[in-house]
């Protein structure tokens, strides 16, 4: 099926339509609304939801073996599945920014997990302009650029923590007013999505739930504290890299490293991990009824990602911050009854910085100035669509156990160069190596191919805001 939407205002709340004569452009009006669904021919509803460092692969839907994740594989199932998704900053604050304005960090300002309050009471997300095209916004969770959880602009309706927040009996902002509530987060916020959808009203809504789950520290539920006991961390082999080929990751040449792990080290966390999923999936089963209750799930796109990766263990190191896939690469599913047929997957490459320029497509609404996204409407329509040639990824937060790196991955290759230390760089056949184990970067047969990369990353860079 081909997605349909109308484009109904702008920014300013003027039709979005040509000056033509009032019969002819009824005729037109009319062509378009028989020719497409009913319920296609509105506005959609759009339900955002990001969960904290969640692996791409610790989904039922992306294969893991054991992880109860239905409602959510369901999501998969019933829309678009997109198989190479990444974000170009792999921490908390930054790759949030990105996702919200369509704008690298060196752009929008947000480079660091630091204290970024005031910066992002300023950022124009994509909240603005939907809601200036008619719609009804709420935001619930974690919107972590700063401990501060007071409402930021575009937002009708604002449910946030402060900061990392609380798993059990946290404080919250309601629409300015802090309080503590009992119970656990993300049961909490899933509520609050189920009762703001259960009171909507004619309008459109725009609903972004951004959970601390699965995020540190690691406490599930009560009633999943027991799940899965009877099974393991699957090894790959990653874990089993012996870091020839990667300077920055031996105490030798860092030697501030904190975190040296091995698969068994990290084993009960990654496990918690996966056990936190299961309250994430009981509140996405209880809000896709809600949808189903109102009659509005067939009109509502759905869209699920995370706003980094997370290591295990692999490469001898826990957590995020680093260009390799386990911290870059996470799931990306959109659902959308009546506007997409499901069960497709597309392996084309996306980045974090076109989910704001996608939303904002969909809700017919005026893109933000300075998007340096590329909606991937097209790639809804056509699964041979082009998607991206090249991603540009980089991580800016000084610590004493990370280096600075920046780089660029193609569907084959991935170049990274350290900023402290450019002389010590990374090359990665993505295609023969996928766990990156052997660094390719000093190997005469692909100095062409570095060289090529080395100004990819340049331009790309120059691009991004970089100096």
């Amino acid at each position: 099926m081909t997605v349909r939407h109308l484009r109904l205002a702008d920014d300013d709340g003027e039709k979005d339509m040509p000056d033509k004569p009032v019969s002819l452009l009824l005729v037109v009006l009319t062509a378009l609304l028989l020719a497409m669904p009913a319920s296609a021919s509105q506005q959609p509803n759009i339900v955002f939801v990001l969960i904290d460092d969640l692996r791409y692969d610790a989904l039922g839907a992306e294969g893991h073996p054991y992880v109860q994740t239905p409602a959510i594989d369901n999501i998969a199932r019933d829309g678009i599945r997109f198989e190479r998704f990444f974000v170009s900053n792999p921490i908390c604050s930054p790759s949030r920014a990105t996702i919200l304005t369509g704008q690298y960090a060196l752009t929008n300002g947000i480079v660091n997990n630091k204290d970024n309050s005031a910066e992002s009471h300023t950022l124009q997300t994509f909240a603005i302009p939907i809601r200036a095209a008619g719609y009804r916004t709420a935001f619930f969770g974690k919107w972590h650029m700063g401990k501060d959880a007071t409402p930021r602009p575009g937002w009708d309706h604002w449910i946030a923590m402060p900061g990392q927040g609380e798993h059990d009996d946290p404080i919250l902002n309601f629409n300015g007013e802090e309080r503590r509530v009992e119970g656990y987060m993300t049961d909490l916020l899933s509520r609050y999505v189920v009762e703001f959808i259960e009171q909507t009203d004619d309008r459109p809504f725009l609903v972004y739930l951004g959970h601390k789950s699965v995020h540190g520290p690691y406490i599930p539920a009560d009633r999943h504290d027991d799940l899965y006991a009877d099974r393991e961390i699957a090894r790959n082999p990653a874990y089993y890299d012996d870091l020839a080929g990667k300077p920055m990751l031996t105490p030798n040449i860092n030697p501030e490293l904190t975190s040296n792990m091995t698969a068994d080290d990290f084993s009960p966390q990654a496990m918690n991990q996966l056990r936190m999923m299961n309250s994430v999936d009981e509140g996405m089963a209880r809000i896709v009824e809600a949808l189903k209750s109102k009659g509005e799930l067939d009109n509502t796109v759905i869209v699920l990602t995370s706003d980094n990766g997370y290591s295990w263990g692999e490469h001898r190191r826990r957590g995020k911050r680093m260009p390799y896939e386990q911290s870059i690469r996470v799931p990306l599913y959109l659902s959308w009854p009546a506007g997409i047929e499901g069960g497709q997957n597309r392996s084309q490459l996306v980045l974090n910085t076109d989910i704001a320029p996608t939303l904002i497509e969909l809700a017919g609404a005026r893109q933000l100035p300075g998007n340096q996204g590329k909606s991937f409407v097209p790639l809804l329509e056509d699964p041979d669509a082009a998607g991206r040639d090249i991603i540009y990824l980089d991580y800016l937060e000084p610590r004493r156990d990370h280096y600075l790196w920046h780089g660029v991955r193609t569907e084959r290759w991935k170049y990274v160069r350290y900023y402290e230390h450019e002389d010590m760089e990374e090359l990665y056949d993505l295609r023969a190596d996928p766990w990156e184990l052997t660094n390719l970067v000093r190997e005469p047969e692909l100095q062409d191919t570095v060289e090529e990369l080395r100004a990819e990353l340049d331009r790309l860079a120059k691009a991004a805001g970089a100096d």
